[in-house]
């Protein structure tokens, strides 16, 4: 309960607040969850910006191509549930589901090319609850963290 108080009751995590990575291949997925697909920003936005500064694009020195490989091996050692169908171009859906309780959190990861390098925006968000305890920005982290892992950075 005491990382309940220490996190705003948010369960829509994104490296990009104006433009948040778009979720469509996991989108029929979602029918019929509490939460809405949609990013809800304002409030929402705001919370986290103030709770978790650190949360926000990432500038990796690889070509989009490379980073993408990787991406997928990071999904792959997370456990996470690749969704594929209908996804946009340079970005990968998955599903995350919690040990604990066996939630549903739902992960899009967006890489934009920028000359030789790549920016790489994360959503993790939750199917279900208000509050997502702090998890999906842990969730951001923790993919990163994989990634960089992939990608040879130690």
């Amino acid at each position: 309960m005491s990382k309940a108080s220490a996190v705003p009751p948010i369960h829509d995590i994104t490296t990009d607040v104006t433009n948040p990575p778009e979720f469509v291949a996991i989108t029929p997925l979602c029918e019929g969850a509490p939460n809405s697909i949609a990013y809800e920003g304002g409030e929402v936005t705001k919370q986290q910006l103030e709770a978790y500064p650190e949360i926000k694009t990432q500038l990796l020195p690889q070509p989009a191509n490379e980073v993408y490989i990787a991406a997928e091996k990071a999904i792959e050692a997370l456990g996470w549930e690749r969704v594929n169908d209908g996804a946009l171009p340079n970005t990968l859906e998955a599903t995350d589901t919690t040990a604990w309780f066996g939630f549903k959190d739902d992960v899009v990861i967006r890489l934009t090319a920028k000359s030789d390098d790549t920016l790489v925006d994360i959503r993790s968000k939750s199917r279900v609850g208000k509050s997502d305890l702090g998890k999906n920005a842990e969730r951001i982290e923790t993919f990163m963290a994989e990634l960089r892992n992939q990608l040879g950075y130690h």
